[in-house]
This record gives structure tokens, C-alpha cells and sequence, in this order.
């Protein structure tokens, strides 16, 4: 019996789910399929939201042939037989070939000299896939010949319309209780999803009706799923974030370990920390955001049930750190500024001046370097002439922004004749 993800898997680009941004009525990537225009492309992105059928996807609307190897396990050999292939596919009937190459960041520098001419040719189409940000992970000269796409996690109900489609193809349904329970342990992965709901209809077996219950996918995940219903699992999320914002560490390790215990993703519960790192203490302490980045990454590194370590490690320091929204607010109303019709027109001093008859036309004349002037900083105008709803930014005297808070009000309180001095010569 097929596996459910494979069973299930997309065949048409209607059936894609959760990637609207990309293969939407609209997306950049169903217009260049359906015009037969593809180019070579990365997507980048989790585990589990499609990448693979994407790319089979995007190759049969386009009418390309699909060639498919792993950067892991395949060599110079094999990469020269799938040219080949593509050649002749292209020389005999005209067919164009996509390349699809999984783990893409793994290629190796021999794989890449053969591949970069047929690409560059025109001969061969490559999509690579990776759940690296290619731009650190992948050799500079595979970026500079494709274009890079975010493949995002699956969203809840995306997963949810997985989970739809895989119980009708196993001939039963799901209680609401236990799709809750599918929906909030996927984490955005949708073959994880299904992997789980495969093993809960094994676990129902003969039993009548076919219907999974909250106890058959917590014995899927050996005990591992959320024991609370929607509402309590949010109510707990919501508490254990305003307990790291309102800095009670006793409050935020209790709902810490309620929500690991009940199957919750550390993952998700390091990105929660990370948004709160800048959203709640930001300039207070800057180093919570550089702290919670770290423990998303070691949680990563390490998973569970060491990752509990890392996560109450990351959460009780955030208790502590002085707390600031300023960042929070300043961002809130330059986008209103924005929303309510806010000039955009650029003063001529700070405009882009590298071409050549920028000059010409006033662009950047007049501009004052700051680091020519003693204090690294002098008095000049960024902000449009009309723009409105100032200040977007006002410091709290909160932790470090207290203290850089006060350099900058210095400074500003220094007029154009006072001690910032004149440049450097």
C-alpha cells in the first residue's frame, strides 16, 4: 500500500495547496509553467511543503521532460548520462528538460563545472531544492544563473485540506478534536501530517466506523500530541508569551513545559520567542534577539529532549531582559504614515548619485558624509518634506536604549554650528 503523501500527492497545479504566492491564480511560477517559459530556479524552504511536486508539477504543465537526482548520492557519472538524455530529448523531438536536483546546496564543485554550460545553453532547466538559505549555502555561481523562491510552511489550513483529501483516500474521517490535533503538531509539514494520519488509520484498523479519534493520533505519535482542546492549547500560548513579556519566569517555565509535554513544536515555540525577542524587549536589550535566534538554531541542531534545556534556557533570560515595544510602535506608525498617503519624495542631497549624470540633475549634491565630521554624525535632511504622523520612532528609558538613547538625543540636541565641528579634511 502507498504511502498517504504519495497516494495524495498533487497532479495537477490546481491541486497544489499553501503555495498561492507562488502557483496561485496569479503566482509568477503557474504563468511562466503555462507559457511553457520556465527558467532555472532554487526553491528554498522546510521539509514537508512540496518542493518535490512543485517542481514535477511546474515541469509537466510547461510539457518539459523531468530528469530527477540527489546533490547526496549522485556523481559526475550520473550527471553526465542525464545530459546526455537532454540532448538527445531536445536534438530528436524538441522536448526541453528540467533538471531537478534535491539537496542542491550538497552539489559539488565537479557537478557544478558540467552543469553550468547546459544551463547557461539553454539545454537543460535546472530546479533545485533545499531547506538552506541558498544565498549562504549555495555556490555563488548556481545563484547567479537561477532565480531563488521561498517555499513557505504550510499554513493550518492548508494542512487541514491534506489531512481532508488523505482520510477520503483512506476510505474514513477524522474526529474534530484529533484534526485539531494533526493540524497543531504539523508544524507547516505537510507529509509529516500525513504520515501521522496514515499511522492513526492503521492503528483503527477494522474498527467501524473508520473514523480517527484524539486517542489513535496520540498513540501515532507515542503520547505525543496536544491533550487540550483548540481553545486551551491558544489560551496557553497566549499565557506563556505574556509571561515572557510581563518578565515572571516562574509563570513562563510552567507554560513552557505544559506546552512541550502536550506535543507542541519546539520549533515553533523558538519562533514565537524570536518575534517576542523584538517585538517586547528590542532596543532594551538587543542581545534578546541574538540570544533567541541562537536557540531557534540550537534547537534545531540538537532537538528534543535536549532542545527543553535550550528553550527554558532562552525563555527565562528573556524574562529577565528590560523590556521595550518601541521598536514595536515605530514600525506601527511609519507604516500608517505610509497607509494615510505620506510623501515619498527622496530630498535631493540623499538621493542615489553613483551614475553619471546624477550630478545633473541635483542628485546628492549638497550631501554631507557623517563620518567626515569628528563625531561620526551631522545635521542633515533624510525624511521627505511633508512627511507626516513624526515622530515614528521615540526611545523608552528602558535597559541599553536608555543608554543609546541618550547619545542620540545629544546629538540631536547639537545644532549645525555646535560641537559637531566641521568635516575632517
Amino acid at each position: 500500500m502507498a504511502p498517504l503523501a504519495e497516494l495524495i500527492r498533487p497532479r495537477t497545479i490546481d491541486d497544489v495547496v499553501g503555495q498561492d504566492h507562488l502557483v496561485g491564480p496569479d503566482g509568477p511560477l503557474r504563468k511562466m509553467a503555462e507559457s511553457g517559459q520556465l527558467r532555472s530556479m532554487i526553491f528554498w524552504g522546510p521539509a514537508g511543503t512540496g518542493k518535490t511536486t512543485l517542481a514535477r508539477i511546474l515541469s509537466e504543465t510547461a510539457g518539459f521532460a523531468v530528469e530527477t537526482i540527489s546533490a547526496v548520492s549522485s556523481g559526475v557519472k550520473d550527471l553526465r548520462d542525464v545530459i546526455a538524455r537532454a540532448q538527445s530529448r531536445l536534438g530528436e523531438r524538441g522536448v526541453r528538460t528540467v533538471l531537478f536536483i534535491d539537496e542542491v546546496h550538497r552539489f559539488n564543485k565537479s557537478q557544478q563545472d558540467l552543469l553550468l554550460p547546459v544551463t547557461e545553453s539553454g539545454e537543460i532547466v535546472l530546479i533545485g531544492a533545499t531547506t538552506e538559505n541558498p544565498y549562504f549555502e549555495v555556490n555563488a555561481a548556481l545563484i547567479s544563473r537561477t532565480t531563488q523562491w521561498r517555499v513557505r510552511p504550510l499554513a493550518d489550513e492548508a494542512i487541514r485540506t491534506l489531512l481532508e483529501r488523505g482520510a477520503t483516500a483512506r476510505g474514513g474521517s477524522v474526529e474534530p478534536d484529533a484534526m485539531h490535533a494533526l493540524v497543531a503538531t504539523a508544524d507547516g509539514d505537510g507529509r509529516s501530517a500525513l504520515t501521522t494520519l496514515d499511522v492513526a488509520f492503521a492503528l483503527v484498523g477494522t474498527r467501524e466506523p473508520r473514523v480517527v479519534s484524539v486517542a489513535d493520533v496520540a498513540a501515532a505519535r507515542d503520547g505525543r500530541v496536544h491533550h487540550q482542546s483548540a481553545d486551551s492549547h491558544y489560551d496557553q500560548i497566549s499565557a506563556f508569551i505574556k509571561s515572557v513579556r510581563g518578565s515572571d519566569p516562574d509563570a513562563a517555565i510552567l507554560w513552557l513545559n505544559a506546552l512541550l509535554d502536550a506535543g507542541e513544536s519546539a520549533r515553533f515555540i523558538a519562533r514565537r520567542l524570536v518575534i517576542l525577542a523584538s517585538e517586547d524587549i528590542g532596543l532594551a536589550d538587543p542581545m534578546g534577539l541574538v540570544l533567541a535566534e541562537s536557540a531557534a538554531r540550537a534547537v534545531e541542531f540538537v532537538g528534543l529532549p535536549e532542545g527543553r534545556l535550550t528553550l527554558a534556557h532562552a525563555t527565562i533570560a528573556l524574562c529577565l531582559m528590560e523590556k521595550s515595544n518601541s521598536v514595536t510602535i515605530a514600525l506601527g506608525r511609519a507604516s500608517e504614515a505610509l497607509r494615510n498617503g505620506t510623501s515619498l519624495h527622496v530630498p535631493a542631497p540623499v538621493r542615489d548619485a553613483h551614475y553619471a549624470s546624477a550630478s545633473a540633475l541635483g542628485h546628492g549634491v549638497g550631501y554631507q558624509y557623517p563620518h567626515d565630521y569628528p563625531s561620526g554624525w551631522v545635521e542633515q535632511q533624510y525624511l521627505p518634506d511633508d512627511a507626516t504622523g513624526l515622530p515614528y520612532y521615540e526611545p523608552t528609558d528602558h535597559g541599553r536604549e536608555a543608554v543609546m538613547a541618550h547619545v542620540w538625543r545629544e546629538r540631536r540636541a547639537e545644532s549645525p554650528q555646535g560641537n559637531q565641528g566641521s568635516p575632517v579634511e
